[in-house]
């Protein structure tokens, strides 16, 4: 008797430490992605000009203080709530329901809230130096109050692509599609900057290229609280072996992305483009992000590389063929890199991949899944800033973005 309470005890502590270690990574996990944010922040300002400084420092810091407040008030349980016709989640007000996790809900309310504010945030690139601060802060509010949390339901919350067998195990969909498309419809409607089309594409240099490096390194180095987080868990052996392969993962495909965007930017312009190899490296990391869990480090490195390819083609696609300007590429970097990431989790998958025996099944429910979140974000998109528009209007004057939307938007300039 005394024997089994023992037994009992000894099982109890080794729960609750196993517990305990699960918590402290992720919310460990979750800093390492809100230091994502000033990496998003030194990119953005980096890749645009001078003058437009502290708007941009002032959306990056806006996404992250609107995004946990409105992901607190409903976004988490329209995300993660009891599942509603498989589309939705039950709204509860102020994060008062219980969610049956196994850590404490409020360590997975911040570490999904991070990843809220990383979706919001991808926006900010796209429309850059030419949108009212005003009007950006009503868009932010509404990405992670409701756009993001109803898209994420569909895989994270139980909802219909989950159920279908659609894998995204970090967000290459789920957050860094539907930032991107979401800045494409941005992009679009807000128009590009004064001087960028006057007959062909002109180039509209960023005035600090060692932000923006240093922003990637930042980035990068966040990525390892992104895609391992995601694993929830690091108490036992199964959690510690998942975690380390997704480190690897992760690693090689940024390198790979990195290393292919350099070669090509070579070859198709004669210079190994810093500013390409820079985002190439951030598309690895984006097209990694949905199969880091079950693909193989060679898998990665293909993965990464296809991701570097597809960026430096479609930055100018973008750029000169449609014709829409993305100040910082965050439409091929976050939105290519993130659907052809996702298909490719499709081929590489040890786990019914279509080079691991798997058929094609798994292609066509991926494939699926990056069309449905892409229809949800472009449309509601639309509707958005079509609102916008017509009401407080998206962009500035002519006057403010020629001379600046430091002062006039802020009464402030962010260098001396």
């Amino acid at each position: 008797m005394q024997d089994t309470s023992k037994l009992t005890d000894i099982a109890s502590a080794v729960s609750s430490n196993a517990t305990s270690l699960d918590t402290v990574w992720v919310l460990v996990a979750a800093v390492l992605v809100m230091f994502m944010q000033p990496g998003f922040a030194m990119v953005e300002a980096g890749f645009t000009r001078a003058k437009n400084t502290a708007n941009i420092l002032m959306k990056n810091l806006m996404d992250f203080s609107v995004g946990s407040l409105a992901f607190w008030l409903v976004g988490f349980s329209l995300m993660f709530g009891s599942d509603i016709g498989s589309f939705i989640g039950k709204p509860n007000l102020f994060f008062t329901a219980s969610y049956g996790n196994d850590i404490p809900d409020l360590a997975i309310l911040f570490f999904q809230t991070v990843f809220a504010a990383t979706a919001a945030t991808i926006v900010s690139g796209a429309v850059a130096e030419r949108t009212k601060f005003s009007s950006y802060l009503i868009f932010s509010v509404v990405i992670t109050l409701f756009i993001y949390p109803v898209s994420g339901h569909w895989v994270w919350g139980g909802g219909w692509l989950s159920e279908l067998g659609f894998h995204d195990f970090a967000g290459s969909t789920v957050v860094h599609s539907v930032g991107a498309w979401l800045g494409l419809v941005g992009a679009i409607m807000v128009g590009p900057r004064i001087g960028k089309y006057n007959g062909k594409s002109k180039a509209i240099p960023g005035h600090n290229l060692t932000f923006g490096a240093l922003g990637v390194f930042i980035l990068w180095f966040g990525w390892f609280g992104f895609n391992p987080g995601s694993q929830l868990a690091a108490a036992g052996s199964d959690n510690s072996h998942a975690i380390s392969l997704i480190f690897i993962t992760t690693n090689l495909a940024a390198a790979a992305g990195a290393l292919t965007s350099m070669f090509v930017s070579w070859g198709r312009y004669k210079f190994p483009s810093l500013s390409l190899t820079l985002n190439g490296a951030l598309a690895g990391l984006v097209a990694i992000t949905a199969g880091c869990d079950t693909v193989t480090p060679g898998g990665a490195i293909i993965i990464g590389a296809v991701a570097g390819i597809i960026l430096v083609f479609g930055v100018e696609f973008i750029d000169q063929k449609l014709r829409i300007d993305d100040p910082v590429g965050a439409v091929s970097v976050h939105g290519l890199g993130g659907a052809a990431g996702t298909l490719m989790v499709g081929l590489f998958s040890t786990n019914g991949g279509l080079f691991y025996g798997g058929g094609a099944k798994l292609l066509g429910i991926q494939a699926i899944g990056v069309l449905a979140v892409m229809a949800w974000t472009l449309g509601t998109g639309y509707i958005l800033f079509k609102v916008l528009k017509s009401t407080i209007g998206l962009r500035v004057s002519r006057r403010i973005e020629e001379e600046g939307l430091d002062v006039y938007e802020h009464g402030e300039s962010a260098y001396n």
